[in-house]
């Protein structure tokens, strides 16, 4: 999806590629990111549009399958890795570090659940959701069902939890989530992480319920320099009506602002003026920008008038055509 410098999205539980784009959960995070450039998602191993019938489901098998879908990309690209797709970038990276360019983790560890002990609460609480997985995954009306969705999307809405459980039913079987659960839980990357020279941002729900907070800080600590921006949310994939989100596309565009497609000579724009050049592009309106940036309208207004002067152009249509028109010479 989208033109530009390419972002691939690692594969994380719970996607299915050809429901993702009219999901209530997943549009708004496939539309942010295909803003920024080319973006490349796949559904992970025995889920969504994968074969179901797998017989091995492993930490290095999900590890060949990113280095398949991504042997043919030509030039270094951005590498997303959401919740236990964090761990995975992170060994990617380590293993092909001339291919990354820069790391985005969001809701993710270094560690799964019995990798950080092996205390008997540990061994109980990791078999429980294991076996919770077996009685109940994608059933309707279930004590067992409500447990996942309000794992991964505690605040969202009767439809947005609708769809979650339909997309469980849909993306796996009870057994491919249980076996994939089994395999999240041993993850280990910290020492790995430690050994990464990439630029790096992290970012984590304070509230999360599937992931603890302290484990994105961990990592982000862990990593040597990377960003840390923590979100004030309780779920784990953000939705759209939250302010959180907002706040998680500032810093998504602080981080890729060298990566908007603007075509010709980067003519000194700012990263101020870049944050406003990514809203430009999706059409929204100079107060809608203000509001969502906590800038004045004023201000706005003279950031577009800044950027006009800069890339020569004339009117608001001919920046936005320009913006995602990519590299001089090429249509949108």
């Amino acid at each position: 999806m989208g033109r530009g410098p390419t972002i691939v999205r690692a594969a994380r539980w719970l996607t299915h590629v050809s429901r993702d784009p009219e999901s209530p959960v997943w549009r708004h995070w496939l539309a942010e990111l295909s803003s920024y450039g080319h973006l490349v998602r796949y559904d992970l191993r025995g889920c969504g549009l994968s074969s179901r019938d797998v017989p091995e489901i492993s930490f290095e098998a999900w590890l060949a399958d990113l280095e398949a879908v991504t042997s043919k990309l030509e030039e270094p690209f951005t590498l997303l890795g959401m919740s236990q797709g964090a761990a995975l970038s992170i060994a990617y990276t380590f293993r092909h570090p001339e291919r990354v360019k820069r790391l985005i983790l969001f809701g993710g560890y270094a560690k799964g659940l019995l990798s950080r002990g092996q205390s008997d609460r540990t061994q109980i609480e990791a078999a429980t959701l294991t076996n919770l997985m077996r009685l109940g995954w994608g059933q309707d009306n279930t004590a067992f069902n409500q447990v996942f969705t309000n794992l991964f999307i505690p605040d969202g809405t009767q439809v947005q939890h609708d769809w979650w459980r339909s997309l469980e039913r849909e993306t796996a079987s009870a057994e491919v989530a249980a076996r994939t659960m089994d395999v999240l839980h041993k993850i280990d990357v910290s020492c790995i992480a430690a050994e990464l020279n990439v630029p790096t941002l992290v970012l984590h729900a304070r509230g999360d319920r599937r992931i603890p907070f302290e484990q994105g800080r961990a990592l982000a600590m862990t990593i040597p320099g990377a960003e840390f921006v923590p979100l004030n949310s309780n779920n784990h994939v953000l939705l759209e009506t939250e302010p959180a989100w907002s706040v998680f596309c500032s810093a998504l565009s602080g981080f890729l602002g060298d990566g908007i497609p603007l075509a010709g000579a980067d003519a000194g724009i700012t990263t101020a003026e870049r944050e406003v050049l990514v809203l430009v592009a999706k059409g929204l309106s100079n107060p809608d920008i203000a509001a969502q940036l906590g800038k004045s309208e004023k201000t706005v207004r003279n950031q577009v008038s800044s950027l006009l002067e800069k890339t020569g152009l004339s009117t608001r249509s001919e920046l936005i055509v320009r913006t995602l028109s990519g590299p001089m010479g090429q249509t949108p």
